[in-house]
């Protein structure tokens, strides 16, 4: 089952009863598209049609089609849990590197998923005498520690690049490939 199928098999779990023009719409997909999901999903037995008249039909999931849908499910989340880890363990070994060449105290202005992620790094590297604080607003003048960032289009200003880290430029050097 491909993205657009199990978009298509999650929106008819949810919404019993939506027509073709509707998937579209949701799916911003053409009426074609959408048109052929459908056919190729009953013909997988993921979906089964009910006339409600003869102009509407209903489309239903089936047993199996429910599920491949938990399956699908399941193995998403596992896969966003193992590449959560795994930025984790790169913020950490970040962090570490950064303890290595001397840093001592850390600030850290990013949004709260990613701070939980660099707080929970930076316990775990088990850093002695070092510190990290929370910043709810980017700092108007040089913090006397390290500036780790996770905002995308921060404006750093005149803020020196030597003093900082943009963390979602980090992640994204992350190879989650191997997941």
């Amino acid at each position: 089952m491909d993205e657009r199928e199990f978009e298509l098999i999650n929106i008819l779990g949810k919404q019993l009863g939506s027509n073709q023009r509707d998937l579209s719409r949701q799916m911003d997909l053409s009426l074609g598209m959408v048109n052929m999901l459908i056919r190729r999903l009953i013909s997988k037995g993921y979906i089964r049609m009910d006339r409600l008249n003869k102009r509407n039909v209903r489309y239903i999931l089936t047993p199996k089609g429910i599920s491949e849908k938990m399956r699908k499910s399941v193995k998403y989340t596992l896969n966003t849990i193992n590449s959560i880890g795994l930025i984790k363990d790169n913020l950490r070994e970040l962090l570490v590197n950064l303890y290595k060449k001397g840093h001592r105290t850390f600030y850290n202005y990013s949004q709260a998923d990613l701070t939980l992620l660099v707080e929970k790094a930076f316990h775990e590297a088990r850093l002695k005498d070092a510190a990290i604080h929370h910043l709810d607003d980017f700092p108007q003048e040089e913090l006397d520690g390290f500036l780790l960032t996770g905002f995308e289009n921060l404006a750093l200003g005149e803020y020196p690049r030597e003093k900082q880290l943009d963390l979602l430029t980090e992640i994204a050097k992350t190879d989650l490939a191997n997941l």
